[in-house]
């Protein structure tokens, strides 16, 4: 198994920054909508929050497809995990995770000569 190099890391690092600055945002935001009077209705309340829920539900879908599809192709683990955090936290915090995964199970495969 070879180390990840310096590229696999800084990536995996941006990832990480990306999932923690998403996780914490979601959440407050989250906490902040059960705390309020708001009911589902509101994310179709205007076009900007209709058109925000119609592009953010098209973008989970998308990486939900892609995430099942390339981790089998390469073999990451656990696919199904990334998949239900999609629904669970968000899909902001669970795509970078995935790409870690991803990026993390590729730097240890084996390199095939040329």
């Amino acid at each position: 198994m070879a180390p990840m190099n310096s590229t696999d890391r800084a990536l995996c690092w941006a990832y990480g920054l990306i999932a923690a600055v998403a996780l914490v945002g979601t959440q407050w935001a989250l906490v902040a909508y059960l705390n309020s009077d708001e009911d589902l209705g509101a994310l179709f309340a205007g076009p900007a929050s209709t058109f925000a829920t119609i592009d953010l539900l098209a973008v989970a879908v998308a990486a939900v497809v892609f995430m099942v599809v390339d981790g089998r192709r390469t073999g990451v683990p656990r696919v199904w995990l990334y998949v239900v955090l999609v629904f669970v936290v968000a899909v902001s915090v669970a795509f970078p995770l995935y790409l870690i995964a991803r990026t993390r199970h590729l730097a240890r495969q084996p390199v095939s000569p040329a």
